[in-house]
């Protein structure tokens, strides 16, 4: 659903909630909102419906409104917000309660009224609707803030990005499966813990891994240690997480190093020598670097530098 355009912002809401209507039927209606301010309702959504959960990437050209009445089904939900980009301004009237979430950090809630909130133009944001009984016993009255860079939120954020890429692949079965790990993992961000020995779980963990390695490649301490430290796990269940995978932590580390020296070594203009290329993707020298690559791509970085620069020719 994309209401951004400038023309849509006196009846942006009318539109979203029409589209929403069609597409969710009767299963998950929207509150009693009503927009407020002048600029309109501006509003893109891409949401997943996974069994009764919903995973929904948001972004805010101008949202400003609140809700009313005394409840709505909504009022059974917890909502998750992670902020990427901007922030969010959540008040409940009744009791002067307010929270101003930022990029880089996530409110989790139970969903009752009334709230007016303020989203900042050009916020992005995932959120994550979710049925509150299982939660409920967690979360109280209560809203939970906290880091995104915390072990439980990239766990929880890993799992969303596999749920979201294989979701229209999933029987019936696998989407209920699904939905029980998402809601156990939002639980282990509620109690910043989780149950490292759930084997549905070994996914997100080695999601959640394999992100913060492509985020550090030049990192000369990224390690299986270093990262099971950083998502607080013993390393053993880290390397029983990447047995699914078939594919070890190190084997990982060091392909996706391979893969950044070979793009740089196809580069039209300005390609570094091959002891710089092993220098700083952190092999050990470059008779290494030339051994590994070779396993890797069946010839050395000299002979592919070569064969790009006759392909380029």
């Amino acid at each position: 659903m994309d209401v951004t355009a400038p023309s849509a912002a006196r009846d942006g809401f009318d539109v979203f909630r029409r589209a929403w209507e069609g597409q969710t039927g009767e299963w998950l209606p929207l509150p009693p909102l009503e927009p407020l301010g002048p600029d309109g309702f501006r509003v893109r959504v891409r949401a997943s419906k996974v069994h009764d959960a919903v995973i929904a990437d948001l972004y805010g050209e101008s949202i400003t409104g609140g809700t009313r009445g005394a409840s709505h089904q909504l009022d059974d939900r917890v909502l998750v917000h992670v902020m990427q980009r901007g922030s969010w301004r959540f008040v409940r009237p009744r009791d002067q309660v307010e929270a101003t979430v930022p990029a880089g950090q996530f409110i989790a809630r139970h969903n009752g009224p009334p709230v007016r909130f303020e989203v900042q133009p050009r916020t992005r944001a995932k959120v994550l609707i979710l049925p509150a009984a299982p939660l409920r016993p967690l979360i109280g009255d209560r809203a939970t803030v906290g880091s995104v860079d915390s072990a439980e939120v990239r766990l929880l954020m890993a799992y969303v990005g596999i749920v979201e890429t294989t979701l229209n692949d999933l029987s019936s079965a696998g989407v209920r499966a699904a939905r029980a790990s998402l809601l156990e993992l939002v639980k282990g961000v509620l109690v910043q813990a989780f149950d490292d020995s759930e084997p549905r779980l070994a996914p997100a963990l080695a999601q959640a891994a394999k992100d913060i390695v492509d985020s550090r490649l030049i990192d000369p301490e990224l390690s299986p240690a270093a990262l099971a430290r950083e998502l607080k796990v013993s390393v053993r269940t880290l390397y029983r997480a990447f047995a699914a995978t078939e594919e070890s932590v190190t084997s990982y580390i060091r392909r996706r190093r391979l893969e950044q020296a070979r793009l740089e070594l196809a580069a039209p203009a300005g390609r570094p020598s091959i002891s710089e290329l092993a220098a700083h993707w952190r092999f050990a020298d470059s008779s290494h670097f030339i051994r590994a690559f070779r396993k890797q791509y069946g010839q050395t970085p000299t002979d592919y530098a070569r064969s790009t620069r006759q392909t380029d020719r």
